[in-house]
C-alpha cells in the first residue's frame, strides 16, 4: 500500500498564502476604501501584470526580445512581487505546457483535468513544484537568476514592504493583498479559461482561443490561439483591433533603448487560412 507523501514546507507556504490573501481580499473590501487605495491596487495589478507577462512569459519564456543583463534582473525582480515564484521555475513549467499542451503531460490542461486544477491547482500541487532546469539552460547560466530562483519571496516583501509605506497597513490591504489576489487569478485565467472559451483563428493542435476580455484583464495574453500559433512573437495581438497592451509598453521601451530586437509574427503567419470562428476544440 503506497504511502502519501507529505506536503512539502513550499507547498504549505502557498497553500496559507493564498487562503491569507482570499481572507484578507474580503476584509480589505469590508473595511472599505478611499479613491486612492483603490488607484494604488490598480496601478499595482498592472505593474505587476506586465512583469509576468512581457517578463516572465514574453521574455524570460520565449525571448520574443532582447535587453540588458541588468534590465533582464530587473524585470525578473519585478516578476517575484507578483507571487507566482521565480522567472526560472515559471518558465520551465510554461514551456512545458506549449511543448506538451492539452496531452497528459500539459501542465495545466483544463481538457485533461479540468477547470479547477488548470486555474490553480497544478500551482499548489507537488506535481510540478520543482524547477525543471532541462527546459531552462539557457536561463540557468545567470548566478544572479538562479540566486534570486532561491529567494523569489524578497520580491514579495518589497512589495508590501513598499505599500506600507505608501498609505500603512490600508495600504498593505490594497497595494498588495488586494491587488495580488486579481493578479493571480487574472494569470491564471488565462490557463483555465483561454483553452475554452472564445474563437480559433488557427487550426492549432491544442484548444488555445482568443477572447478579448481576458486580453483585456491579461494586458494581451488573451489572443491565447494567436499565441500557440506562434509562441515567439512579443506581440500576441495580431491586427490593430486585438488590444495587447503589454506589446504597446514593450514598444516604448524599444524606443527608449532598454529592450530591442523586439519580434512580431511575420505577416504570411498572421494571414495564414483561418480556420471557421467556431471550430471545435
Amino acid at each position: 500500500m503506497s504511502q502519501v507523501k507529505p506536503r512539502s514546507f513550499g507547498q504549505l507556504f502557498n497553500a496559507v498564502g493564498i487562503v491569507l490573501i482570499h481572507g484578507g481580499t474580503a476584509y480589505a473590501f469590508w473595511r472599505g476604501a478611499d479613491a486612492g487605495l483603490v488607484a494604488m491596487a490598480v496601478a499595482s495589478y498592472f505593474v505587476r501584470m506586465f512583469a509576468v507577462t512581457a517578463g516572465y512569459h514574453r521574455y524570460f519564456s520565449h525571448r520574443t526580445y532582447k535587453t540588458s543583463r541588468a534590465f533582464q534582473f530587473l524585470l525578473a525582480f519585478l516578476g517575484t512581487s507578483a507571487t507566482q515564484k521565480g522567472p526560472v521555475w515559471w518558465s520551465s513549467a510554461h514551456r512545458r505546457h506549449h511543448k506538451y499542451s492539452d496531452t497528459e503531460n500539459d501542465v495545466h490542461s483544463p481538457k485533461q483535468r479540468g477547470f479547477w486544477y488548470a486555474h490553480m491547482g497544478w500551482w499548489l500541487g507537488r506535481d510540478h513544484e520543482e524547477t525543471d532546469w532541462n527546459q531552462v539552460r539557457d536561463l540557468a547560466k545567470y548566478p544572479e537568476l538562479v540566486w534570486l530562483e532561491k529567494w523569489h519571496v524578497l520580491g514579495v516583501f518589497t512589495c508590501m514592504a513598499i505599500a506600507v509605506a505608501v498609505r500603512g497597513f490600508d495600504g498593505f490591504l490594497w497595494g498588495y493583498v488586494v491587488s495580488t489576489c486579481f493578479l493571480l487569478h487574472g494569470v491564471f485565467t488565462i490557463n483555465s479559461l483561454a483553452h475554452v472559451y472564445g474563437s480559433r483563428r488557427y487550426p492549432t493542435t491544442d484548444t488555445s482561443r482568443n477572447n478579448v476580455w481576458l486580453a483585456l484583464i491579461s494586458m494581451g495574453e488573451g489572443w491565447h490561439n494567436n499565441h500557440h500559433h506562434h509562441m515567439n512573437s512579443a506581440n500576441q495581438g495580431f491586427y490593430w483591433w486585438e488590444i495587447d497592451m503589454s506589446y504597446y509598453v514593450l514598444k516604448g521601451l524599444e524606443k527608449i533603448g532598454l529592450v530591442w530586437e523586439v519580434r512580431k509574427a511575420p505577416r504570411h503567419v498572421v494571414d495564414q487560412q483561418p480556420a471557421p470562428s467556431n471550430a471545435a476544440a
